[in-house]
């Protein structure tokens, strides 16, 4: 795995590249938080790439994808490791974890600047599926006692 998750003892948070799904609202309000972020949608290069060079142009600016398209891009991760090949770390989300709702844009950031701050995608060795902030869990569920975190690795 290569990308922002790399285990660079810097201590700066994770860069991320929003994938084509997410607004750049977000974007921005990680920005905010002093996150490093960018959105697909708010580049007309990267809008018009397809997911391999979207993989790539988050390799080459050294950031961690976040996608919904797990799919895809969980096909292309495993060629590509398969091949050799460089990988940026992946954050996985997903419409049931974060339904867009009202509370979705929040409870997004919240998680992402977490996970981002934390480094997350590094230490579950380059996979994050992205879970709720505790806080945002509707009653009766529970996060693991990982506030803001996820889970390691491919479901």
């Amino acid at each position: 795995m290569t990308g922002a998750s790399d285990g660079k003892p810097d201590g700066k948070p994770d860069a991320l590249l929003l994938d084509e799904m997410f607004s750049p609202r977000i974007a921005d309000e990680l920005a905010l938080r002093g996150i490093d972020c960018r959105a697909v949608v708010s580049d007309p290069v990267l809008r018009a790439q397809s997911d391999l060079e979207i993989l790539d142009s988050a390799v080459r600016g050294n950031r961690v994808l976040v996608t919904n398209n797990v799919p895809d891009f969980e096909s292309l991760r495993r060629a590509r490791e398969a091949a050799g090949g460089p990988v940026p770390g992946l954050i996985y989300t997903s419409d049931v974890t974060f339904p867009r709702t009202k509370a979705y844009l929040d409870r997004l950031v919240t998680a992402l600047a977490a996970a981002a701050a934390d480094r997350e995608t590094a230490h579950c060795g380059g996979v994050l599926w992205l879970r709720p902030p505790k806080c945002a869990l509707s009653p009766g569920r529970t996060s693991s006692g990982l506030e803001g975190r996820g889970s390691c690795g491919t479901h």
